[in-house]
Order: structure tokens, then sequence, then C-alpha cells
């Protein structure tokens, strides 16, 4: 069972497998119709697609976030449209590296299905190894999915209000060192950082070529970023829950469990005029 991470040598070997599936969630913020078209370009054979906006997140309400989770009924029926059941091993691919696709790979387990790995590298990790691609749209024979929301793995706007002043916590923001900082905000009406958090952008997860670190590498970083503070106690956000996944992710890769998602994120926080921000660099 594959629970991380995935390479394409392990992937390609399990294309025929009728227990696996490959779910393929590219897209791109500023043209979310992208990824679906792209997707029908070129894709990984048998690969299935789902939407982040359509698919993986509920309609946007005046209180909420960019990327709300859909509820439970509708997540479980997209999981069986994608011909997910209990018994089968997904892989989740993107075309970042891992930043998107590792919303869904959350999403599943936050049902309890710990089957899922991302796959490393991304598409273009993918093509660069020489492995085939195919072109349309596919789809594939229902799956039976019954699983549900796992208590504890989120926190709520209220809940973080109160924890970020708790010093036995810690808020990680998973934004460009930019948007932290308040300096540039290309996707939200409001710039600035949550008091109290912590910066460290998703793209530190990678090294050169848009490959993983190593898990070594990955658990000394957060250990330093966390200190004194275990991770099950890091709550972790970005601008709408989204790439704060790889985050979460890379973490457990590491062995370091129990990292919480702030669904809402910065889009959420900023709803509410009242809400402190902060601006410039973290402190330290």
């Amino acid at each position: 069972m594959y629970t991380t991470f995935i390479s394409p040598a392990e992937l390609s070997s399990h294309l025929d497998d009728p227990l696996w599936r490959i779910i393929d969630c590219r897209f791109d913020l500023a043209n979310p119709a992208w990824g679906e078209q792209d997707y029908q370009r070129a894709h990984i054979p048998g690969a299935v697609f789902a939407d982040l906006n359509r698919d993986l997140s509920a309609p946007i309400t005046p209180t909420s976030g960019r990327h709300p989770l859909p509820a439970p009924q509708d997540f479980i029926a997209l999981l069986k449209r994608l011909g997910v059941s209990e018994n089968t091993q997904v892989v989740v691919v993107d075309t970042v590296a891992g930043a998107f696709a590792a919303r869904l790979w959350w999403m599943l387990r936050y049902y309890g299905h710990s089957a899922v790995a991302v796959l490393e590298g991304g598409l273009a990790h993918w093509q660069r190894q020489g492995y085939p691609l195919s072109s349309g749209s596919e789809s594939c024979p229902p799956g039976q999915f019954h699983g549900e929301p796992q208590p504890n793995w989120t926190v709520t706007t209220a809940e973080l209000d109160v924890l970020r002043h708790d010093p036995r916590y810690r808020i990680i923001d998973a934004r460009a060192a930019e948007r932290y900082r308040g300096e540039s905000e290309p996707i939200d009406a409001i710039a600035g950082h949550i008091p109290g958090a912590v910066n460290r952008p998703h793209l530190q997860n990678l090294a050169r070529g848009s490959l993983l670190l190593p898990a070594e590498t990955l658990r000394q970083q957060f250990l330093e970023l966390l200190g004194d503070i275990p991770p099950q106690n890091a709550i972790v956000y970005c601008g709408s829950g989204v790439t704060s996944c790889f985050h979460i992710l890379a973490m457990h890769h590491a062995g370091l469990h129990g990292a919480r998602l702030y669904v809402g994120s910065w889009s959420e926080w900023i709803r509410d005029p009242q809400r402190p921000i902060a601006t410039g660099p973290q402190p330290g």
C-alpha cells in the first residue's frame, strides 16, 4: 500500500491493475477551465479527472474561503463516480509536483482512506521518464465508498482565533513569502497573514527539478520550524486550504503525523474585517 508518494516507475507497473485508480487534479487558479482542457490533451493512461472548483470544493458562501470542503454526500458520490472503493489504491497526479494533488490526498485520508499516494514530480516527471500518455476523457466503473470524515482533523476560524494565542501551537502559513509579508496578493482582496503564524512556502518541500526533498531533510526542516511543539499541534493554512495540504503530506511522509488543516485559510480569515491582520517578516 502506498500512503504518501509513489514514483513513476512504481505507478507504471500498475496501469492495468483494476484495484488501482489514477485521479488527475491539475488546476490553474488564474484559469479554472485550463485543468480539464489540458488533461484531455495529455494524461497518464487510465487517469480520470477531478476539478478543484467543481468536484473537490463546495460553492463559496459569504463567510467561507475560496475552496470550502464539499458536503460528505457529495464527496462520497464523487469518489464512487471516480471508481474509488475501500480496497482501491488511489494515485493522485497534477502538473505542479503535488501541490494541488495533495488536496485530494488529504481529503481521502480525512474520510478514512489510507491507500492514497501522490505521484512524485507530477506529470512532468512521468513524461521525463518516458512513460506513455493518452488523450481525451476517460471514465471507469463506479466504486463503492462509505467513508466518514475524521473528527479533529480540521480547525475552524473561531478555533484558530483562540489557538493563535496559545504557545503550545504552531500556525504555519504555506503561501509564498511575499504574500505572507503582505507585499503582494495576486488572488485575495487583502494582503498579510494571520498574527502569530510562521511562514514556510509549500514549494520549500521540493528540490531542484520539482522533486521531493528526502524524507529526513523534510523531517529536520519541519522539526526546526516546530521547535518544542509536537506535530499534532501544528495548524497549516494557505490561501484557500489547498496547497497547505502539501505541507501535511510532506510532514506525514517525514514521520511527523497529526498536523491539522485550517480549511478556510486566508481567504476565509479576511471575510470579517474585524479579524486582525499582520504584515512584515516573521518574528525571529
